[in-house]
């Protein structure tokens, strides 16, 4: 299997004025392919590997060659973290989400707002290059986290269902050194929608064992609802 730079599902323009042309041409079409096509090349002679989704290369990271693993996590990383970013924003996106997503931020915020504080303070406040995440833990609480580089969050036992990229690539163009600015932009494209479907299914899945079972079976489910979205 050949890893592939996921299409987009809006205009590289749609997220205006929040987030600009020009810096998501650039994010998507230059850094998100190039993690792509080191991934690829990185995997070159290991055909074992090759027909693994990113998801589980990096669910199973230590047990990949130690030659390729620093690679893999750099580059998988930067290929799933994206890939997952590009989905959690929509034109359409912002405001506040509802249902059991809803209910579970205040039983683990105390409220919305108090979340969303808690989010923007993780996201300004993290040193250099990274991603902020909303995510789900074994119990079924929510979380707030942050991950250096393009770590993920199921290293720690958790299951992603929203994410924030931090790299200054993310926003420089338009917001130069003012990231609290575009993390405040950012809130207005949110993909509640998807964030709520990625919140029900890992729900769902809870108690189906260990945690990386747990994950691996919460992403696959998720990847076949988004396949039948793409393919509609």
């Amino acid at each position: 299997m050949t890893h592939e730079l996921p299409k987009l599902r809006y205009d590289f323009s749609a997220l205006e004025p929040h987030i600009d042309t020009r810096t998501m041409a650039i994010h998507h079409d230059k850094h998100h392919q190039a993690y792509v096509d080191n991934l690829n090349q990185t995997l070159e002679g290991y055909e074992d590997l090759q027909d693994k989704s990113t998801f589980e290369l990096l669910l199973e990271l230590e047990a990949l060659p130690e030659e390729i693993r620093s690679a893999v996590r750099n580059n998988g990383g930067g290929h799933f973290n994206h890939s997952m970013f590009w989905r959690c924003m929509s034109p359409k996106g912002g405001g506040q989400p509802g249902g059991g997503l809803a209910e579970a931020i205040q039983a683990s915020f105390g409220s919305f707002a108090g979340f969303k504080d808690e989010f923007s303070a993780a996201a300004s406040g993290l040193f250099g290059s990274g991603w902020v995440w909303l995510s789900m833990d074994g119990e079924g609480g929510l979380v707030v986290t942050t991950t250096p580089g393009h770590d993920v969050p199921f290293y720690k036992g958790l299951f992603p269902i929203l994410v924030l990229d931090v790299w200054e690539h993310a926003y420089y163009l338009k917001y130069e050194n003012r990231r609290a600015d575009y993390i405040v932009a950012w809130w207005d494209v949110v993909n509640w929608d998807h964030v709520a479907g990625n919140f029900s299914t890992a729900k769902l899945n809870l108690g189906l064992g260990k945690a990386a079972e747990w994950a691996k079976t919460t992403w696959q489910r998720i990847e076949d609802s988004w396949a039948k979205l793409t393919d509609s």
